[in-house]
């Protein structure tokens, strides 16, 4: 399973915000403590704001922190959002795909990948909080 750049993104703010969730953060210093493009960066804010995982604040002290507890944000409900296909390879559109079993074993698979991830919330992936502060620099 391979997930989308956008899916990375995704999980890299909500990271950084669960890190730091006492106060708000600049799109721009989240681009900077990860060296990636705050274009980028934009668009996946909006979605996850209008998705409900973020809270954004505009103005000059502005910025975005998480919208509920890093405990309730759950990993799985997240990756289902941000990726738009989970189709491993394209069985669809294949001719033998009703005889094969390779299909339900790849559905099996999926299934199984996003059951682990049903069982993480951001605040288990923050359990080191202090060594993830300490290496983007912002303890």
């Amino acid at each position: 399973m391979r997930l989308t750049r956008y899916t990375d993104y995704a999980m890299r703010v909500l990271l950084y915000l669960g890190a730091r969730p006492e106060r708000l953060c600049p799109i721009a210093e989240i681009a900077r403590a990860y060296a990636i493009s705050q274009n980028h960066l934009m668009k996946v804010v909006n979605d996850l704001v209008n998705a409900g995982y973020l809270e954004s604040v505009r103005g000059r002290a502005g910025g975005v922190r998480l919208a509920r507890p890093a405990s309730e944000i759950n990993v799985g409900a997240l990756i289902r959002h941000t990726e738009d296909d989970f189709d491993l390879v394209g069985c669809g559109d294949c001719v033998i795909a009703p005889a094969c079993g390779l299909t339900g074993a790849l559905d099996e698979a999926l299934r199984a990948f996003l059951a682990v991830l049903d069982g993480y919330t951001l605040a288990d992936l923050l359990d080191k909080r202090g060594d993830f502060l300490r290496l983007l620099s912002i303890a």
